[in-house]
């Protein structure tokens, strides 16, 4: 049990909810393992690490300045403390990614796992001092208005919820660097995952395979070659400017003709309806939102690639990877805005009608990740420090990793404490801010390791009338490694398809 009982909040309905029954144990027991394996993850600083991250769920409103928590009484040291914690502090990320993939997660139909990729920038563009930023992606409020500011962007992979639901299992994160190229770290993330999954009993022999979705930044013909020997099936929006071409599977050859046989079939045009066979599916679906959506599929369509990106460092003929094309078309989007059709691709071929509306589905549920970020970054602060090292934005953001999965496991051991203008919620329904409001009072069932701190006075600092004789290093943003375009600039000429 947490020793701070004082910071309990006189909440009837609260007290009401912790009565204790069979879920609520296990429920409880569950949360206070995971606290005690993320104690036992943290190497340097734990105490004040742990308590940092207690104090980001028991604070009331959204964090506006870490230093603030540590006004808090569920933080007994002090802000020194919390500065030394982020800046010095160590966290096994190897062991913590393995106790997050053991611990419950969300499933589909049939015990399904469905992932999300997905990735969000930590903006600094006035902080010429950090190192390793790089240009990210910002949309504007207009169609045309993006831009590219200075911060650190993360690669995040979670598990998804079936439903309309903003709660996530996020698995990992990753800080994508300077000298990173963003398929081989994808590539490399979704590979752990799955694996500590697999290797947790997530996904057993015989169970269904796993889902990946992705956005149209991903190069999901690259990630479906180079995952297929793990048990998942991609799928990836494309996307469908005028340019987009796919090839559409060779014909039979016929009997007595001569010559190489081709490799690939027609074309097929995203914007030239002339170009498109008859689909092998046609599905049609009453939506609540969006009216009828219907689906158009055909069967192991493929891209013809070449060595260039991803593909330039293959070695040997480039590879036939075929799936399963998807034209999803709505009636209309919220407030009865026209809804542009939107193309998927699945690496499963031979699909049925129920693969295809479950693709498109599992694809929807992609941007629950999206109320995943805008929780971390508006309630939880994760951009809200200005810390310079890019290895404390990497433990703050686990630290509040860490926080939401706490939240996640807190779910069942929660009634709603609303506001008085607020509409009731039902307890299957309460968002991650709903559930933190209340945290407090779990927190105090809740196993606590942190050590009792032992006040040793402030330290000396700098002499008074002293100045600052080191001057903080500038870095220059954006790529630091420049990476060939073409098969003749690593030295292999040749053709590039």
């Amino acid at each position: 049990m947490c020793s701070d009982q004082g910071a309990l909040t006189e909440t009837k309905a609260v007290r009401v909810s912790l009565l204790p029954d069979a879920v609520q144990r296990e429920a409880f027991a569950q949360a206070s393992r995971f606290r005690s394996e993320f104690y036992e993850c943290l190497t340097a600083r734990r105490d004040e690490l742990f308590e940092l991250m207690d104090a980001v769920l028991c604070a009331d409103g959204a964090v506006r300045s870490p230093v603030d928590l540590t006004l808090l009484p569920e933080h007994r040291r002090g802000h020194g403390a919390m500065y030394g914690g982020l800046n010095r502090g160590r966290i096994d990320v190897d062991r913590l990614r393995t106790v997050l993939a053991g611990q419950p997660l969300p499933r589909f139909e049939g015990g399904r796992l469905v992932l999300a990729v997905d990735v969000s920038p930590w903006l600094r563009s006035d902080a010429p001092c950090s190192a390793e930023r790089l240009f990210c992606h910002v949309y504007g409020r207009a169609k045309t208005a993006s831009q590219f500011i200075p911060g650190w962007p993360y690669s995040f992979v979670a598990a998804l919820e079936p439903g309309a639901t903003s709660w996530t299992a996020i698995l990992d994160g990753v800080r994508l660097g300077p000298t990173d190229d963003a398929t081989a770290v994808t590539v490399a993330q979704l590979r752990g995952v799955v694996e500590r999954l697999i290797a947790a009993g997530q996904w057993q022999a015989g169970d269904p395979h796993i889902v990946i979705v992705s956005d149209a930044g991903y190069d999901v013909t690259r990630l479906a070659w180079v995952l297929r020997d793990l048990p998942v099936e991609l799928v990836g929006r494309v996307r469908s400017g005028p340019d987009r071409v796919m090839r559409l599977p060779k014909p039979p050859r016929q009997p007595g003709t001569n010559g190489r046989p081709p490799k690939h079939g027609p074309e097929f045009r995203f914007t030239k309806p002339q170009t498109w066979p008859e689909p092998a599916i046609t599905t049609v679906t009453d939506t609540t939102n969006y009216g009828k959506a219907q689906t158009q599929a055909w069967d192991r369509v493929h891209p013809r690639l070449t060595h260039r990106s991803s593909w330039l460092d293959h070695d040997g003929e480039l590879p036939l990877v075929e799936g399963t094309l998807i034209r999803l078309k709505v009636e209309h989007l919220s407030k009865d805005r026209d809804a542009p059709p939107v193309w998927l691709w699945s690496s499963k071929i031979g699909a049925t009608a129920d693969d295809v509306d479950r693709f498109w589905q599992a694809f929807l549920r992609r941007f629950d990740l999206e109320h995943t970020f805008r929780f971390a970054k508006q309630t939880l602060g994760w951009t809200t420090p200005r810390l310079r090292a890019p290895q404390a934005a990497d433990r703050w953001t686990w630290i509040l990793i860490v926080a939401h999965t706490q939240l996640r496991l807190a779910r069942l051991l929660a009634t709603d404490l609303r506001r008085p203008w607020e509409k009731p919620t039902a307890a299957d329904r309460l968002t991650p801010a709903r559930v933190r409001r209340v945290f407090r009072n779990i927190r105090a069932h809740l196993a606590c390791p942190t050590r009792v701190p032992k006040p040793q006075g402030t330290g000396p600092g700098r002499p008074p009338g002293a100045k600052n004789r080191h001057r903080a290093p500038r870095y220059d943003v954006g790529k630091t490694v420049k990476r060939p375009e073409t098969l003749k600039a690593i030295g292999k000429p040749g053709r590039s398809w």
